[in-house]
């Protein structure tokens, strides 16, 4: 199955992330791709997010890859 690099631009919100952040994720499609993000942090108390996630990756640049690699989180940068 394809992968894509996505570049997502979403905030986790206080107190991980005050002001924004940048996720680099490699998935199959965007659901792969919420999924990557939503569970890598701990996310109680931040499920009000999860729209504006979603809304986010389907916003979010993708590049289709030209070979198979894992799905992974590649970057991520929050301040």
């Amino acid at each position: 199955m394809a992968k894509y690099f996505y570049v997502v631009d979403h905030a986790i919100g206080f107190p991980s992330s005050e002001y924004g952040g940048l996720w680099n994720v490699i998935a199959e499609n965007d659901e792969e791709c919420f999924d990557l993000i939503s569970n890598h942090y701990e996310y109680e108390g931040y499920e009000d997010c999860f729209g504006k996630l979603r809304e986010n990756i389907i916003k979010a640049p993708r590049y289709a890859l030209a070979k198979n690699v894992d799905s992974t989180i590649v970057e991520s940068f929050t301040t």
